[in-house]
């Protein structure tokens, strides 16, 4: 059986060496794209931050983008 040479590789892509270093300016060259956030929180931190949001009438997702644009540039 012949090896298949493929540009794919194992691994995260983060952990690559052969890429060059993100800067400030490649960090905000997709100005109109979006990009998903995706973290993890205890279980308690979990129900007490849909707790906030659903007694401020917002959804989690409404809350913590306004978080974000509220941050200082």
């Amino acid at each position: 059986m012949s090896k298949i040479n493929s540009t794919l590789s194992a691994g995260r892509p983060s952990a690559r060496t052969d890429r060059a270093a993100a800067t400030l300016a490649s960090l905000t060259d997709d100005a109109g794209g979006t990009k998903r956030v995706n973290f993890e929180l205890s279980a308690e931190q979990h129900a007490r931050l849909k707790i906030y949001a659903t007694k401020q009438g917002k959804s989690i997702k409404d809350l913590l983008t306004e978080y974000v644009v509220g941050l200082p540039a």
